[in-house]
């Protein structure tokens, strides 16, 4: 029986919130988050539009069928497929088919692979790193000089990829099956991007790179570019499914947290350690207090805390023990006036909210401490 009331009922990510930039799999990706007890904001960063209709396309697949390439580099399991549905739409399906038979089709992981063998054809190779660049140096070590190599593009121009195997002597016949473009809605993402900028998030995920660029664009649209690459430096987690996806925020100094293996389920495991690693925990009073994004851990009960109790709860950890008086609180407090009372009656609900009102003292006349642990004082004094 104390086993089972020692066991924490929340997840682990439960009193934080993570924000999803992705258009592709956004439902597993929710679900995955939620399932762990975070609260999820989503805001397709992009939208994707099929080209079948596209002449671009089209003259790629006549191309193909007609000047049978060395080697085909398919890149994704959606993109694959459009393809092949485009071509029976015009009526090339069984001349693409049967063209890609005799050369040598690499597919970039086990999704593509799947898409490549749904469609009745095999792959010579696929690597298990699921990376491009994994791709790139078996075609560079190969030799590609003199060998057409027709790459189906996931959206965005592969940075790097095309140029170096032009670089390498190959002959490179793109192929453009859909294209990333800017959600039709911007309301959705505006709400997201200023929840970053808010510090309303505790993390914000990427799964493309081009959701990284339209979320960085779309920020310098609003004049809120430089709020929200401080906003990811500082507070909130930048967390990208691999090291492609993060190129566009790299460019802007951001370091990004990946997983070793790039899928939603290890971009989730990765969270569930991060963000509990990133939390302030203190010994006050006796208790345990973990400070997260929306909630706190007492002795490892979650306690849900409106956002100006956390904001004052926050104001007080930066100097655990040291009296912040009410006008330094008030200034923490968000959307507040000059009416002190407002701190009081913030610091009334967060007392409640924790449940355990001797966390907190009020130090008369001058302000509120955190009832730091005596045994905790000079570890925190020069803080």
């Amino acid at each position: 029986m104390d086993d089972e009331q020692q066991r924490p009922e929340h997840g682990p990510l439960a009193g934080f919130t993570v924000g999803v930039t992705a258009a592709r799999r956004a439902e597993e990706l929710n679900a995955l988050l939620q399932r762990r007890g975070a609260s999820v904001v989503h805001a397709p960063a992009l939208r994707i539009v099929p080209l079948a209709d596209d002449g671009e396309l089209l003259a790629a697949t006549k191309e193909i069928i007609d000047h049978a390439p060395d080697v085909v580099v398919a890149t994704t399991a959606i993109g694959f497929r459009g393809w092949i549905e485009a071509a029976e739409g015009w009526g090339f399906g069984e001349a693409l088919l049967g063209r890609l038979r005799g050369v040598e089709l690499l597919a970039r992981g086990p999704k593509v692979k799947g898409a490549v063998r749904a469609a009745g054809l095999t792959e010579e190779w696929s690597p298990s790193s699921e990376s491009m660049a994994e791709v790139l140096d078996r075609l560079l070590e190969e030799g590609v000089d003199g060998r057409r190599v027709a790459v189906q593009l996931h959206g965005e121009p592969l940075p790097g990829f095309v140029e170096a195997l032009r670089a390498g002597g190959a002959e490179v016949v793109p192929v453009p099956v859909y294209r990333w473009m800017p959600p039709e809605d911007a309301g959705p993402l505006d709400r997201l991007l200023d929840a970053a900028v808010s510090r309303g998030l505790d993390a914000l995920t990427f799964t493309s790179a081009p959701a990284a660029a339209s979320l960085l664009s779309r920020a310098e649209e609003r004049g809120l570019l430089t709020e929200l690459l401080a906003a990811l430096q500082h507070d909130v987690l930048p967390a990208c499914v691999g090291p492609v996806t993060a190129l566009p925020l790299q460019a802007h100094g951001i370091d990004t947290v990946h997983p070793e293996r790039f899928r939603l389920g290890p971009l989730v495991q990765l969270l569930c350690q991060e963000l509990p690693g990133r939390a302030r925990t203190l010994p006050v009073a006796g208790h345990r207090v973990e400070i997260r994004g929306h909630a706190v851990l007492v002795d490892g009960e979650l306690k849900p805390v409106p956002p100006a109790g956390m904001a004052l709860l926050r104001a007080l950890s930066r100097r655990p023990g040291w009296v912040v008086a009410r006008a330094d609180l008030l200034r923490a407090l968000p959307g507040a006036g000059r009416d002190e009372h407002a701190v009081e009656t913030a610091m009334a609900r967060l007392r409640t909210a924790l449940g355990a009102p001797k966390l907190i003292q009020t130090v008369v006349k001058r302000g509120y401490r955190l009832a730091l642990d005596p045994a905790a004082d000079a570890k925190y004094a020069e803080v």
